[in-house]
């Protein structure tokens, strides 16, 4: 997640001060890490600590504050003004905004106000360093039947990712029915996916992580709405919004998506960078990825997204072999996931993922090189297949009757 802004503000008057310093207190994503009673001291102060924004009270001497927001305007420009006073006259504000601040804040200060005004601030500043900012990483986790352990997946991806300590993760569950990632997090949100959508309009970084919810792994999560009712009310246009401010706010975004396929995972997908689709080595789960593929090929926004990662390899002795999948599928398995059952249902009935409760673990270590491969985009090695068979018959495999 982004991290939090520092404020340093100076107030000689005692009684306006602490109310600020309540009200800044209040507020996420910051840190107030100094405060000063004279104007003298506090263009040092700046010097000193460098914060992000340096907020100036005008009212006790309007002369010396606009002499303090010159000089640190000058000698501090990464240091971002915000102003207060409860004089209105246009001409003060005119030289206020002259001598160099960004935001001028009438009092009383009230906290959506101030919130407005902070996040305007963030986002300049966020602008001026856009060629610094990481690119989020969008992947989108799918599954080509139920059962095959996507949400596991997700969630334990997510965890591991957030073990790099350079990276900020996200998780959204977007299976609006039956999603269950906070179960597998032992997470009891406050906010959904619905409480997110229902205040859209006025959504911005702020809010979003105020409504979110952060696991001890650093994992952050939107789970799916309480009632089912409410996913009727999520809508493309409210979901778009929420991936985009997660985008701005995440190095890694990693979405659920449910098995419905409908217009939200579409959605999901196509702002994916990466789409993994889950499948097992069985006839059912290679005959639906086969299905999925073929639909994926379809959308020009999908299909080059699309990455066959193959869970529970060795589950059983009577699997159909990685070969002959590789074959069916006319595709390179990107990945595969060893089968730990015991490892993995413990994980999943405590609520603990595997960095957590098994880090030396082997299916651990195979997140952790899946983690690897998704952020470093390896070339995959073909493998020479023995027979040369076109998708239509592979396809014809599995629906014998299209053979006749």
């Amino acid at each position: 997640m982004i991290e939090p802004l520092r404020i340093a503000m100076v107030d000689p008057e005692d009684q306006s001060r602490e109310l600020l310093r309540q009200l800044l207190e209040g507020m996420s994503d910051l840190v107030l890490e100094s405060e000063c009673s004279r104007y003298e001291l506090f263009v040092s102060l700046v010097e000193q600590t460098e914060p992000d924004i340096a907020i100036i009270s005008l009212d006790t001497d309007i002369e010396k504050s606009l002499l303090v927001i010159q000089q640190i305007n000058r000698e501090s420009p990464a240091t971002s003004i915000l102003v207060s006073s409860s004089n209105t006259d246009g001409q003060l504000i005119l030289r206020v905004i002259r001598a160099g601040a960004q935001e001028y804040l009438t009092v009383p200060i009230n906290s959506d106000d101030l919130n407005a005004a902070i996040n305007r601030v963030r986002r300049s500043r966020q602008g001026t360093s856009q060629e610094d900012r990481r690119e989020c990483e969008v992947i989108a986790v799918a599954g080509a039947n139920g059962g095959v352990g996507s949400t596991s997946v997700a969630v334990n991806l997510g965890c591991v990712l957030a073990e790099n300590k350079e990276n900020s993760v996200a998780l959204l569950d977007l299976d609006l029915a039956l999603g269950d990632a906070d179960v597998f997090l032992d997470l009891m949100p406050e906010y959904t996916l619905f409480d997110l959508v229902q205040n859209v309009a006025r959504l911005d970084i702020e809010l979003l992580h105020q409504s979110m919810t952060k696991h001890e792994s650093e994992l952050f999560l939107i789970p799916r709405p309480a009632d089912l009712h409410e996913s009727e009310l999520i809508s493309p246009e409210s979901l778009t919004r929420v991936i985009d401010l997660m985008k701005e706010s995440f190095t890694h975004l990693i979405i659920d998506v449910s098995k419905t396929y409908n217009s939200l995972d579409r959605i999901a997908m196509e702002a994916a960078n990466r789409i993994l689709l889950l499948t097992q080595l069985d006839l059912p789960g290679l005959r639906n990825t086969v299905r999925m593929l073929m639909n994926f090929d379809e959308s020009e926004k999908i299909k080059d997204k699309v990455e066959v990662v193959v869970n529970r390899t060795g589950f059983e002795a009577g699997q159909i072999s990685l070969r002959k999948a590789k074959e069916t599928l006319n595709r390179e398995i990107y990945f595969q996931i060893p089968n730990d059952f015991r490892t993995m249902v413990d994980g999943r009935n405590n609520g603990i993922p595997l960095v957590i409760q098994s880090p030396k673990a082997g299916i651990t270590h195979a997140f952790r090189r899946l983690a690897d491969q998704v952020d470093h985009v390896p070339e995959v090695v073909s493998e020479i297949l023995e027979e040369e068979e076109t998708s239509s018959q592979r396809w014809k495999k599995f629906w014998p009757g299209l053979s006749h």
